[in-house]
């Protein structure tokens, strides 16, 4: 709570406030030293393939190249999504990943299960209503306020076409109990990527492990209807709460330094 008076401030010194710019001068070659050693990937989107199929797609996975490799907001010297991209290699079997995740991760999952809820394929405008329901639970989520866009929606509905291959899709996923939706997510699929485009949980049930559903029943599923897929994405690391980082970790998305290669 902030004093309704303030104390008048000392005179200042010459070198006030050298120690936090030394500091945050530190932190910076710290940060950028730690970037330097992630391991590296190259990922093709193979746009080339969406020949044939809807123009939603072709327009949709040039979209994502053109924000992954263009300039960084704050530091425009590396490309949006060159430095930190969250990227989980997938091993050639389920049973394999979800041994590499961590502990927390799999009795997450697991709650869950215990619990009665299930994942699944996500018809999004049959449940457009719970989408709102989910959006609307909570007003701030990882610290942040959840943007005005998604609260004050009233139609809900989308028009994507259905992909007519499996290298290239838009497609949602979501966690039910009941035939009730609960959480859900949207990805990406381009060629050798599927990237979480969206995800959010109703905040009243967040306890029940229903994102840590989300995550590892979607690392299934991307086994059996996208086996081109090898890499599994969650946004970027650097910019992301410690909390969300932490989070991100628990599943195998950890940072990588990523050249993209549009396949066109």
């Amino acid at each position: 709570m902030q004093a309704d008076t303030e104390a008048a401030p000392r005179p200042a010194r010459p070198n006030d406030e050298a120690p936090g710019l030394l500091g945050r001068l530190r932190q910076w070659a710290a940060l950028v030293a730690e970037a330097r050693r992630l391991p590296r990937l190259a990922i093709d989107l193979q746009c080339a393939l969406t020949a044939g199929n809807d123009p939603f797609f072709e327009r949709i996975v040039r979209e994502f190249h053109r924000e992954a490799t263009r300039r960084h907001r704050k530091f425009p010297l590396v490309r949006q999504y060159e430095y930190g991209f969250c990227v989980c290699p997938l091993p050639a079997r389920f049973d394999d990943y979800f041994r590499a995740i961590e502990g927390a991760a799999r009795r997450n999952y697991k709650k869950s299960l215990r619990l009665g809820y299930v994942f699944g394929r996500l018809d999004y405008n049959a449940h457009a209503d719970e989408v709102l329901d989910i959006l609307g639970s909570a007003h701030v989520r990882q610290g942040r306020p959840m943007p005005a866009r998604l609260l004050s929606r009233q139609d809900n509905s989308i028009s994507d076409p259905p992909s007519r291959s499996n290298r290239h899709d838009y497609p949602h996923f979501g966690v039910f109990r009941d035939g009730r939706l609960y959480a859900y997510a949207s990805c990406l699929v381009a060629g050798e990527l599927c990237a979480i485009q969206t995800i959010y949980g109703h905040a009243d049930h967040q306890d029940d492990g229903i994102v840590p559903m989300l995550i590892v029943g979607l690392a299934e599923q991307l086994g059996k209807d996208y086996p081109h897929v090898r890499y599994y994405a969650y946004g970027s690391y650097y910019g992301a709460t410690a909390t969300l980082q932490r989070f991100k970790r628990k599943f195998g998305f950890m940072p990588h330094i990523v050249r993209w290669n549009l396949g066109d």
